[in-house]
């Protein structure tokens, strides 16, 4: 199992709490991502987006790319998954600064592939907002281009019905051949098979065992009917509470699901609105980004090492956590979860 986080670039996670001790700034950032990697951790992901979903619109949150560039050069082993997103990016340009940060971590740059659910954010920030079924299409010919740029050493040329280029050059190509590790996440029918198609891995937001092996499975064989390169890896987003008891663990699950109003809630509508969901949304999943309260993490320290057993036996191989408040929840996990469940695998 290789543990990765979500970096904390909007003051936190919880739509209910509104203080928790995370600022949204470059140094905590930072500090996150240096004693994670010190701690244990394999993967942080750094979702985009341009207006604050979790604690609302006037609520600071950092840009991306711009994060994970600085941060690329201040560590050493960690993955740096970054999202992008399709309607806000130039493949051409964004196939370049990829490859540039790519170089700059020495081959620990990968993407999460976004298609992009939120139209408000698009209308302030000058995205393309389409019919579900046309974002994706949009993905396609994004991903094509970029990788075209990536892998050919010759000038390339794209002309599709979103993008056109004319004998393009990239040069330095990315360190990871041959091309940066493409991750994607869908639950539509047009989502999957644009990730069976032109991505690497699979992500998915938080579930129950059962749940997350019948995707799993769903994709494997989607995939093995399109190709004989299977997908690389299947992660799982999650929010964890871990505790010396099982009282104290359900305690803070309450404090953190006792919904108020929330302006984070106009993100979490357009969410839920704008996407095909294959699970019914509950109340309780908007407390959590991402449906992180689902696989039920939430106990103590041996009852979580046994729940992510479950997971990997289920074809979970990357855990994509979130903890609040980051730092002291991430050290927790990292000294008391991790050898349970390197132990009891054994």
């Amino acid at each position: 199992m290789k543990y990765g986080f979500w970096l904390p670039i909007f003051g936190g996670w919880l739509r209910n709490i509104e203080y928790e001790k995370m600022p949204a700034t470059f140094e905590y950032a930072k500090e996150v991502i240096v004693k994670g990697e010190e701690w244990g951790y394999d993967t942080t992901l750094i979702a985009e987006l341009y207006l604050n979903d979790i604690k609302g619109f006037e609520a600071d949150s950092l840009e991306a790319w711009s994060t994970a560039s600085a941060l690329a050069a201040v560590t050493n082993k960690i993955e740096i998954m970054t999202a992008i997103r399709p309607g806000f990016h130039n493949p051409a340009v964004a196939a370049k600064m990829a490859a540039t940060i790519d170089q700059i971590s020495n081959g620990r740059f990968t993407l999460n592939v976004v298609s992009a659910w939120w139209e408000q954010e698009a209308k302030q920030y000058g995205g393309v907002f389409t019919e579900h079924d046309e974002r994706y299409e949009r993905t396609s010919e994004f991903l094509e281009v970029m990788k075209g740029l990536w892998k050919s050493e010759n000038p390339f040329s794209y002309d599709g019905n979103y993008y056109s280029i004319e004998n393009s050059h990239l040069y330095p190509k990315p360190v990871q051949k041959p091309h940066p590790v493409l991750y994607a996440g869908g639950e539509s029918e047009k989502g999957k098979n644009t990730i069976i198609e032109h991505c690497d891995a699979y992500v998915m937001h938080g579930g129950t065992v059962s749940e997350i092996r019948e995707k799993v499975n769903d994709m494997k064989q989607r995939r093995s009917k399109t190709t004989t390169i299977p997908l690389s890896s299947f992660g799982m987003a999650a929010y964890v509470i871990c505790r010396d008891t099982e009282e104290e663990a359900l305690e803070e699950l309450r404090r953190i699901t006792h919904v108020v109003d929330s302006s984070g809630y106009v993100g979490y509508n357009d969410f839920t609105t704008k996407s095909q969901l294959e699970q019914k949304i509950k109340l309780q999943d908007y407390s959590v980004s991402n449906r992180g309260l689902r696989p039920n993490l939430v106990g103590t320290p041996r009852q979580i090492a046994e729940k992510i057993l479950a997971f990997e036996e289920a074809g979970i191989d990357l855990l994509l956590l979130q903890f609040s408040p980051q730092l002291e929840e991430m050290e927790n996990f990292s000294k008391k979860v991790m050898p349970l469940v390197e132990k009891n695998r054994n």
